[in-house]
């Protein structure tokens, strides 16, 4: 063994062994001899950003939330840190995604459906309620309109004390996945890249802890791609991101140890854990060698994960926890920095609390029971992880090659060229189920008849009412100028060269809502139509 001091004081105990009394050393060097692996913690990452891993501190524990107001996601993020949740995450509704109000007519039936209605910073402010921003980290999942959501998030920590600078978490603000993915988009890509490189630049400047992006590959999965795939797409958008940031007139330093990655945990076991390391390598000989970084931070890709809502199942529901942690279990062998367990019970509707707590649990018993986070990298030099690594690696260094062919990511979004490939991919596995080349257990094989319904999570439809009740209580309160004058400077800035954001948060400040603001911005960019891809 070596590496016995490898960051000894800065881990949770002073001895890792076994029921049998077997130490766990900080470090196995068996594979140190392959120098595309090298260290945890060095260069070229492949087992791990931290070179003690989850011995120094376990993974931020995240449940996904939010549904229906502000006060009722407030109260199940507060019972979720009760339970032991070391992070907030939080889910908007469809019309807040889309940079709607909720009295916007096109988000009729919608408000809190899928996530909780956020309109001024006033619905910010009770969502928050009582948690001390500074003590929790929040990652949220908002992409067109991230900037406003980010705006008001700091505002309210602002009005009870805390300054932006200490501030932790994440806001998504990946719109080129929702171009393939998803469909959460409301500008078209270039004007929604200076939104995302405006996003940086305030970042660095009034949040300097905050991770101004989160690169998601999650989505990309759901849809139907391939591991390889999620690897390949992701890191092109970022190398897209990476490369808009540095023609906007940003130094690498400034964001790049910023950046942050999100992906998807399915249920080949092996493959994701060498999806999560080839992803790692890739990316950081990417920095290293594309765009010239020299310093550690640039080079690290640090993640969370999610594990596979798509790979849920109406039948057989309890099935669904054995996924949910063999998944788990795969993000954690994998090195992710931060992880999302889903609910027993989404493919039915919203999580219960009690789901969403047995969730929670499932993070917690593989932390502190199954004694894998008491080993570095506990799967690394083992001949089918690495086989599947580099397989893995090469074939999403091979996507991005035909990516950087067509001109980069958003010459081939607008191509229709992942967009396809993912189509195709899903078509696929579909066949696969389909036929029964591949096993779902209780769906295509082992079903059972006259299964019991689990209750699942129902929203009051009286809550739209009430949400758009005070949004015009909002509107009546301000001033009658404030919108007026705030839709100019923003309309002004987007003609020209001011930071969007910046406005934003002056405009957040003064009241004006996220349809309202961006309204403005869509006078200036327009809206995107989807290309019909065949």
């Amino acid at each position: 063994m070596s590496g016995s001091s490898r960051d000894k004081k800065a881990e949770r105990k002073a001895r890792f062994e076994t029921s049998s009394g077997i130490e766990a050393p900080p470090l196995c060097d068996a594979p140190v001899t392959d120098p595309k692996l090298g260290l945890p913690g060095e260069f070229p990452f492949t087992r791990g950003v931290q070179t003690s891993m989850y011995r120094g501190r376990l993974w931020t524990m995240r449940q996904y939330a939010g549904f229906g107001t502000a006060e009722e996601s407030n109260r199940r993020y507060r019972y979720l840190l009760s339970q032991g949740t070391t992070g907030l995450s939080v889910a908007f509704d469809l019309p807040t995604q889309m940079g709607m109000d909720s009295d916007d007519p096109r988000a009729l039936g919608e408000v809190g459906k899928v996530g909780v209605a956020i309109d001024s910073v006033e619905d910010m402010a009770a969502l928050f309620d009582g948690i001390p921003l500074d003590k929790v980290s929040t990652s949220m999942t908002i992409n067109a309109p991230a900037g406003v959501l980010l705006a008001m998030y700091v505002a309210v920590a602002e009005r009870t004390g805390v300054k932006s600078q200490a501030l932790e978490g994440t806001i998504q603000n990946d719109i080129l996945k929702e171009y393939m993915a998803r469909g959460t988009f409301i500008y078209p890509p270039r004007p929604s890249m200076r939104l995302i490189t405006d996003t940086f630049a305030f970042c660095a400047e009034h949040v300097p802890n905050w991770n101004s992006i989160s690169i998601s590959g999650y989505h990309i999965r759901e849809a139907g791609s391939t591991a390889a795939q999620e690897i390949a797409f992701t890191l092109a958008d970022g190398i897209a991101y990476v490369q808009a940031a540095l023609d906007a007139g940003l130094s690498l330093p400034s964001f790049a140890g910023r950046l942050s990655f999100f992906f998807n945990a399915h249920n080949n076991f092996l493959e994701e854990v060498a999806k999560f390391r080839a992803a790692r390598r890739l990316w950081a000989r990417i920095m290293r060698g594309r765009f010239g970084a020299t310093d550690t931070r640039s080079c690290t890709l640090r993640f969370h994960t999610q594990t596979g809502g798509s790979t849920l199942t109406a039948q057989q529901v309890d099935n669904n926890v054995v996924r949910v942690a063999l998944q788990a279990l795969a993000a954690v062998m994998g090195g992710t920095q931060s992880l999302h367990t889903n609910s027993r019970d989404e493919a039915l509707g919203l999580p219960t609390a009690e789901a969403a707590k047995l969730a929670l649990r499932t993070q917690q018993v593989i932390g502190y029971e199954s004694g894998v986070t008491d080993w570095v990298d506990p799967l690394g030099g083992s001949y089918v992880i690495e086989h599947l690594t580099d397989a893995l690696e090469a074939q999403a260094e091979a996507m991005i090659a035909r990516i950087d062919g067509l001109g980069g990511m958003i010459p081939a979004i607008e191509a229709g060229w992942p967009q396809r490939e993912i189509q195709d991919a899903a078509y696929r596995a579909q066949l696969a189920i389909e036929s029964g080349a591949d096993v779902v257990v209780g769906v295509n094989k082992f079903q059972e008849v006259g299964q019991q319904r689990p209750e699942v999570l129902r929203i009051d439809p009286l809550l739209e009412r009430h949400q758009i009740e005070r949004l015009r209580a909002h509107r009546e309160r301000r001033s009658a100028e404030v919108l007026p004058r705030h839709r100019q400077r923003l309309i002004d800035g987007a003609k020209g060269d001011a930071n969007l954001v910046g406005l934003t948060a002056d405009a957040v400040n003064d009241g004006l809502t996220v349809g309202e603001i961006c309204g403005a911005l869509t006078t200036v960019f327009g809206r995107f139509v989807e290309p019909v891809v065949i």
